[in-house]
């Protein structure tokens, strides 16, 4: 079974801000085998590859950061899994998990967890160990959409992962912003890679952005361009971009039916008294959303992973962030001519799709829905191969 981008992590995208606007990794993933003596044997090769054509490996480091079976946890260059310790912040306040490169080819040996490979570039990121709600050790993230945060002005990016017994789950990610162009190289029971960008699209992408109404202020310099919805939140995007859109689906389907197909069958739905309500293999209805709602596929639109009203709100949220839900109403969609249409436009997103070679991007929570996403797995891994791709 799949696992979507916003199970990977156990709730980082909605984590908790902190001091120096970093976000808690939530501590409820619980993957692998148990943890013990604060680390693991060795499991599967992790290649790092500079081919950024911009940075030397001595300008490159890199952080393998998550959860083991609850704990938060980070990987030492020789491959070890060790917990989170308020011990681990240094004089300055911050921990140093960074993993040097040792050439334009590094190998690190990655156990059971689930998380996040960042890359920093030019500088080195800065992760403070805070206690969480419970009082756990917990790792404050970059949150480089925040000028108040100590990264702000670090070059660097992620790609996010789960690796287990049974196999190896993992995509690069826009969700947030998109910063340093990432590819992912998977080899086990098949041979397949993502993420890769076209020629030049790097560039291409701050242009577009930069000339995008609405969008502009997104884009930080040659560093970043943050994702909508983390810019409403700094005061970089409208929090009404998508409100008329709304208005207008909610007007359409009070006198017609939108047909959404899951694994679960087929649900109708129509909007009646202010919500939008489907049966079906189950009853499920939804609030009207805000245009933050649609950008973070939450709120009115969150999807539980109950198997009925999960899947539902993620094929809306996806038909509402590509704009298919006034000329489709059977969704999900899966011809990409037809998403990103009309008078509202996912600007970013949009971008970020046509700036990769396969099509594919993450660039919202749910854009796995219908195969989109800059996504692979396998069941039998024997290599990892994360390649910084020309500027």
């Amino acid at each position: 079974m799949r696992i979507s981008r916003r199970r990977f992590l156990g709730g980082l995208a909605a984590g908790a801000a902190v001091a120096g606007g970093g976000l808690v990794l939530g501590g409820n993933t619980a993957v692998g085998s148990t943890f013990s003596n604060g680390k693991r044997a060795a499991g599967l090769p992790l290649k790092i590859v500079n081919n950024s054509g911009k940075f030397g490996s001595d300008q490159i480091w890199v952080y393998i950061v998550g959860n083991q079976d609850g704990q938060q946890v980070r990987v030492t260059p020789e491959g070890e899994l060790k917990p989170i310790s308020m011990d681990d912040n240094g004089d300055d306040g911050f921990t140093d998990y960074a993993i040097p490169l040792s050439g334009d080819e590094t190998t690190i040996q990655l156990p059971y967890m689930s998380g996040r490979i960042y890359t920093a570039l030019g500088d080195k990121l800065k992760f403070k160990a805070v206690e969480d709600g419970d009082g756990n050790a917990a790792l404050a993230y970059p949150a480089a959409w925040v000028e108040s945060d100590p990264n702000y002005d670090v070059l660097h990016d992620c790609a996010e992962f789960t690796y287990k017994e049974d196999g190896m789950y993992c995509n690069t990610t826009m969700v947030d912003m998109f910063s340093v162009p990432l590819s992912i190289h998977l080899v086990g029971a098949d041979d397949q890679k993502t993420g890769t960008l076209k020629d030049g699209a790097r560039e291409e992408l701050f242009s577009k952005l930069k000339g995008a109404e609405g969008f502009s202020d997104l884009v930080v310099d040659d560093k970043r361009i943050i994702a909508p919805g983390h810019g409403m939140a700094e005061g970089k995007f409208s929090e009404s971009y998508f409100d008329a859109y709304i208005d207008e689906v909610w007007s359409t389907y009070e006198s017609k039916d939108l047909i959404v197909t899951t694994n679960a069958g087929e649900f109708t739905g129509r909007v009646s008294g202010g919500k939008f309500s489907f049966t079906g293999p189950g009853e499920v209805s939804f609030d009207k959303p805000t245009t933050k709602d649609v950008l973070f596929c939450d709120g009115a639109l969150a999807a539980p992973n109950d198997g009925i009203t999960g899947p539902v709100a993620a094929i809306l949220g996806a038909a509402f962030n590509r704009t298919t839900l006034l000329t489709e109403s059977n969704q999900p969609t899966d011809d990409p001519s037809g998403f990103y249409q009309g008078d509202t436009v996912h600007e970013y997103v949009k971008a970020v799709h046509e700036a990769t070679e396969d099509g594919k991007a993450y660039g919202f929570a749910f854009d796995d829905v219908a195969g989109f996403a800059s996504y692979i797995e396998d069941g039998a891994p024997t290599e990892i191969t994360l390649t910084l791709t020309p500027f």
